[in-house]
């Protein structure tokens, strides 16, 4: 079954699409180019039947982990199982796209947003770059809301951001906080608890935002922290 799988993501493949996306992706090189809806509609074809071949031995193509994450998120299985296959999922993240992508598919999650709350403590407190970055996506995809805003905020700014791609997360995870809970969200930047680099990219990303007010954003802009060199 692995095999017929694999077989039907080469035949969904586009070249074209390949090269542009291989491109914006790092760690990509096994990318076949298969579109995400032609991805997303395979894992919920796969998922109807409880089907679980897509996880049975390595995968050779990026789609292949692309799909298995998707995959856990249509499964209609009980929690426990589910945090067993997400536990087992994320050591296989390498990149941005597949992580993105494996978090918005864990619909579930809205209805068990305690249970996920604790369960991503240990990845954001990982040294490990895309634990880290799974985390803050989690947090910034659920838990952006009224009864979690101050403790997402406190947790991301406990996420320790050395990393690119890790750091990236904390400055868009903590963007769209600013969109939704602007007062709670500025007073918090202006707190400091954030590195410089994290912090001006967080400034980026509300500046590049067209939910945030102009006046918003200019005085935002004169908070930059002039170390940073990505501006």
């Amino acid at each position: 079954m692995k095999q017929e799988i694999r077989e039907k993501l080469i035949s969904l493949s586009e070249n074209k699409y390949r090269e542009f996306s291989s491109a914006l992706v790092p760690n990509s090189d096994n990318m076949l180019g298969v579109r995400l809806p032609k991805l997303r509609k395979l894992a919920a074809e796969i998922a109807v039947n409880d089907d679980l071949s897509c996880f049975d031995g390595e995968d050779i193509y990026f789609e292949e982990t692309m799909l298995r994450g998707m995959v856990i998120g249509a499964l209609k299985i009980d929690t426990e199982k589910r945090f067993e296959l997400i536990s087992d999922f994320v050591p296989l993240i390498n990149n941005w796209s597949v992580c993105d992508s494996f978090c918005a598919s864990l619909k579930f999650i809205s209805k068990n947003k305690s249970l996920m709350w604790d369960f991503i403590e240990s990845y954001c407190y990982s040294e490990k770059e895309f634990y880290q970055r799974f985390g803050a996506v989690i947090m910034l995809d659920y838990f952006v809301d009224e009864e979690y805003i101050e403790y997402t905020l406190k947790r991301l700014s406990e996420i320790k951001t050395a990393k690119y791609y890790s750091s990236m997360a904390v400055a868009w995870a903590v963007s769209v906080c600013y969109v939704k809970f602007p007062e709670e969200t500025k007073a918090f930047l202006l707190s400091g608890v954030l590195d410089d680099d994290t912090y001006n990219r967080t400034i980026r990303k509300i500046c590049d935002s067209y939910r945030v007010q102009k006046a918003d954003k200019d005085f935002l802009k004169t908070t930059i922290r002039k170390k940073e060199k990505c501006l």
